[in-house]
């Protein structure tokens, strides 16, 4: 008896540590890094003049062939590219970069993150063409990309290409299917920190055709809106108005059928001949869109029993000269920020139930706030000084792009988010690991 009371406080001791370790095993917290990733521009071609909007001063950049790791702040709130492809601490505000080539034809595009795939639904490999898919690895090592194409006659084999590392190099469209005129291009990376673009710019001997950017879409999808599609008004005496092309695919090995519904200020319809339209799996197909609406853009919508990825030409005349412009789906909105600066975009917004916060901070440094409210399709021009817009709210399933015209051209650019906010888990220290 005389030892039963030491050992209950031995007994009552040690199941106290075991208790404490095990409550400091399960209630230590995780801590988390987060950080926006750098940006990456598409470089500056020849013959091409290119802009980038950035939404501060200080924003640091490097050129991406540059080995050092110095960074230099951008002190310009339009920066000007002669060539190289730039990388960007964006820190959470998308840059805008618009090209041109002048009196033929504008383009832009977002600098964005890496992906880990890409659909370019647009451009042409046959007499015409002169476009570009330009692949950029920014990354300290080298990198492998395959290049999936299809067009109106079949699949073609893949293409896989090396690219060294912290450099770009760019692929003649026509050499992904000569000969061929409807394109759509998936862009798969398999290592490296890969970027792709694409500029489809066309021509006849020594007459300019017109050209853009085909902004990419990262996967096919049952469901898809292209919000913004620009619809240039007949003039006093004219008979027709812009005439728009739908290109489309199903890369799976099943056909399908598809259903277009047209949104735009004079309602929503499905044009006759678009309704359950049958399309073969692996095949681009083309189809003429004529909405008959008075509206200056309109979106559409597209609904189909398999994954289809799809975009829309338009035909566009700019300062006397005919230009194009290729309008591809977009996911849905969410807060974010892109750089607008020496631009001002008309914003097109579609969806059921539209209802979006937006601010716009002008160059002076004050913020004009803007409520855009409507249904099928809502429109905002930008103010002509602005240097950022932000999405601050935005109702369920709403979708965003933006028309830009210049002296050179029209061009659309997709709103959506060029860098998200990345989230690392930092290893908690432990003495378990060094005592099991």
């Amino acid at each position: 008896m005389k030892f039963k009371k030491p050992l209950l406080f031995i007994a009552a001791l040690v199941a106290s540590f075991l208790i404490a370790s095990a409550l400091t095993t399960v209630s230590k917290p995780s801590n988390y890094s987060e950080s926006y990733p750098a940006v990456v521009c598409p470089p500056t071609l020849n013959g091409l003049t290119s802009q980038i909007s950035i939404s501060s001063r200080k924003t640091q950049y490097q050129r991406l062939e540059n080995r050092s790791s110095k960074t230099l702040p951008f002190n310009v709130l339009r920066f000007p590219v002669s060539k190289d492809s730039l990388v960007i601490t964006a820190e959470g505000t998308t840059p805008l970069i618009w090209q041109s080539r002048a009196g033929s034809w504008a383009g832009g595009t977002l600098c964005s993150g890496p992906s880990a795939a890409a659909w370019f639904v647009g451009g042409t490999a046959n007499v015409t063409t002169r476009g570009r898919l330009m692949l950029i690895n920014s990354g300290l090592s080298d990198a492998i990309v395959d290049i999936q194409s299809f067009t109106e006659n079949a699949k073609q084999p893949i293409k896989s290409v090396n690219l060294k590392s912290k450099s770009y190099m760019q692929l003649s469209i026509d050499s992904l299917a000569p000969g061929d005129k409807a394109l759509a291009v998936q862009v798969i990376p398999r290592s490296g920190r890969v970027n792709a673009y694409m500029i489809d710019e066309q021509g006849a001997g020594l007459k300019a055709l017109g050209g853009d950017f085909v902004n990419s879409y990262p996967t096919a999808a049952k469901e898809l809106v292209i919000p913004a599609i620009p619809n240039q008004l007949p003039k006093k005496g004219q008979t027709a108005s812009t005439s728009h092309t739908l290109r489309i695919l199903t890369p799976g090995d099943v056909n399908t059928t598809f259903t277009l519904e047209v949104l735009s200020a004079d309602g929503s319809f499905v044009p006759v001949g678009l309704s359950s339209q049958s399309i073969e799996a692996g095949v681009v197909t083309e189809f003429s869109l004529a909405p008959k609406i008075s509206a200056s853009a309109f979106a559409v919508r597209i609904t189909s029993a398999e994954p289809v990825v799809a975009s829309i030409s338009s035909s566009v005349t700019i300062g006397g000269h005919k230009d194009f412009v290729w309008s591809t789906a977009t996911p849905p909105l969410t807060p974010m920020s892109i750089a607008v600066t020496g631009l001002s975009p008309l914003i097109a917004f579609a969806g059921d139930a539209i209802a979006v916060k937006v601010q716009a901070k002008l160059i002076n440094g004050k913020t004009v706030t803007t409520v855009v409210k409507g249904s099928d399709i809502a429109t905002w021009r930008v103010p002509a000084n602005a240097r950022s817009i932000t999405i601050l709210a935005t109702s369920k399933e709403v979708f965003a792009g933006a028309l830009i015209a210049s002296s050179n051209g029209y061009g659309f650019i997709p709103i959506q988010n060029g860098s998200a906010l990345t989230r690392v888990e930092i290893p908690n220290s432990n003495i378990r690991v060094l005592n099991p």
